[in-house]
């Protein structure tokens, strides 16, 4: 709001929700350029877009995240595609409802 108001005409108002000092869309290699020095800096290893995008939906399954949110989240179409995407989370998901069915159940 603040750069509209400097840059007045100069502004390009476009509805983006990520854009460039002037409001014109990010160009991807900027962006990739801007993530690579990002993750250089926190001193983390190079990933791709995607993996961030991975790693996300798997920290919230893991986090016991209702895997339709996820789903939803990550614009899948079906919500059957999120557990197939990421079945490699749900073993412990299962462990874990088990238990806590268990302790409603038993008390325990």
């Amino acid at each position: 709001m603040e750069d509209q108001l400097l840059l007045g005409e100069a502004w390009h108002e476009q509805d983006l929700m990520f854009c460039t000092a002037m409001g014109t869309p990010l160009m991807d290699r900027n962006l990739l350029r801007s993530l690579y020095l990002l993750l250089e800096l926190a001193e983390l290893p190079r990933e791709r877009f995607h993996d961030l995008r991975h790693t996300c939906a798997t920290l919230a399954l893991s986090a016991n995240v209702n895997p339709t949110v996820v789903s939803e989240m990550l614009g899948h179409s079906t919500v059957a595609t999120t557990p197939d995407s990421y079945s490699h989370v749900l073993p412990d998901m299962q462990e874990d409802a088990a238990s806590i069915i268990g302790a409603l159940l038993y008390g325990q």
